[in-house]
């Protein structure tokens, strides 16, 4: 059994796909894949990631909409923009923005 990796993003951090226009806010990791095998399915097989790592729910916005994104590790990289974000459940789940990280709200990530 392969043991879980260490995740390098936490809730509350922004981060970016390294490859797709989008960024948004870490609200949940899980230590490995943990989505349905449609969902795995529908991603072309030669970009399909590695599942024994850790995957990232984020409130995540392009340049059109806001939405949840379920990113693979490999696929994010840290953002250090200063742009901040829009979505409109950001403030169900953080009370304020410190730098790079939004804080969680209390309760908020129910």
């Amino acid at each position: 059994m392969v043991q879980p990796r260490i995740a390098k993003f936490q809730i509350g951090q922004i981060v970016r796909h390294r490859t797709h226009p989008f960024r948004g806010v870490v609200f949940d990791v899980d230590p490995v894949f943990d989505n349905t095998d449609e969902w795995w399915d529908a991603i072309p097989a030669d970009a399909r990631p590695a599942k024994d790592q850790p995957f990232y729910h984020l409130l995540a916005e392009n340049a059109e909409t806001e939405y949840v994104a379920y990113v693979s590790e490999q696929n994010l990289l840290a953002d250090d923009s200063e742009e901040p974000l829009r979505h409109p459940k950001l403030h169900e789940h953080f009370k304020e923005r410190r730098g790079q990280v939004y804080v969680s709200r209390p309760g908020g990530l129910n």
